[in-house]
């Protein structure tokens, strides 16, 4: 399975009563696809405010992402947790509707050793048929898989590939270590092109809701051979790759892309609590660097 190089970490656009606004998915849906350019879409990750969604929410957000996209882009679906049998029952779930694939978060709060992950993991895969992304991201969870557990839990056939957010070594170590098929995505933009550099395949990304175009070009320009010109895209948009997640301090995403959205017409509504809207400085930093 090969799900793009332009991946998109969907936002689950609310309503002013913090429903799910599902004309404002639609529209998203839209955008993202078609003014953006996503390959792939993953629905009800952490961008999608996955900790806040029900199993209900995410699997009517499977469903209608799938029947939106119409066959346009590959919908992922964000099934992890901390719980092995939930996890499994998700995905197993989000099979039935018909997804392309699924979205595997390092369990976090429990805090498993290296050799539980892989149980966790491969356990997972084996109580599914789906394509499984596996997702590292220690910020988060508080801990890391390492390299050799990716490269072993991609030994199973239906793990295909990994968003990885630890380092760009850790990018290089996976890629140099899993067969040529098993791709290795970058769970930062800022790192999207370096990550290509040492032998990624792709990246899962925020900042495409707004430059996914350009990031596309960016990747384009790399694969065909013109380094400098891929630079020149990098370096142009590393503002808001950075920005995004900084502004001026950090910002709990997805509030900063939300906002930055609504500030270029595509209304997504707000965060749901414990998540805050950007304050007022915040939010003058974001339209400085989106208007």
């Amino acid at each position: 399975m090969d799900f793009g190089r332009l991946i998109t970490a969907m936002v689950t656009p609310y309503d002013k009563e913090g429903e799910i606004d599902w004309e404002a998915a639609s529209r998203l849906v839209d955008y993202l696809i078609e003014e953006q350019k996503s390959e792939g879409l993953v629905v009800c990750g952490t961008t999608g405010e996955s900790p806040t969604l029900s199993d209900e929410e995410k699997l009517q957000m499977f469903s209608f992402v799938l029947e939106k996209a119409a066959g346009r882009c590959k919908v992922i679906a964000g099934t992890g947790s901390y719980n092995t049998k939930h996890s499994i029952e998700l995905t197993q779930k989000a099979e039935k509707i018909g997804v392309d694939g699924a979205l595997l978060v390092v369990p976090y709060y429990n805090k498993p050793n290296q050799e539980g992950l892989y149980l966790h993991f491969s356990a997972i895969a084996a109580e599914t048929k789906l394509p499984l992304i596996l997702y590292n991201v220690p910020s988060r969870t508080g801990i890391s898989m390492s390299a050799n557990t990716t490269i072993r839990l991609a030994e199973i056939p239906n793990i295909v590939a990994t968003k990885e957010c630890a380092s760009l070594d850790q990018v290089a170590l996976i890629a140099a270590g899993c067969p040529d098929d098993f791709h290795v995505y970058s769970g930062d933009d800022a790192s999207a092109l370096p990550a290509l550099a040492v032998g990624g395949h792709g990246i899962i990304s925020v900042a495409s809701h707004l430059e996914g175009t350009r990031m596309t070009d960016m990747i384009s320009a790399y694969l065909s051979g013109n380094v400098q010109l891929a630079g020149q895209y990098h370096r142009e948009l590393l503002p808001i790759f950075k920005g995004l997640f900084e502004c001026p301090q950090p910002l709990p995403n997805p509030s900063a892309v939300k906002y930055a959205l609504e500030l270029r017409g595509i209304n997504v509504g707000s965060v749901r609590l414990p998540l805050t809207p950007p304050n007022e400085a915040e939010a003058e930093f974001i339209r400085k660097l989106v208007l």
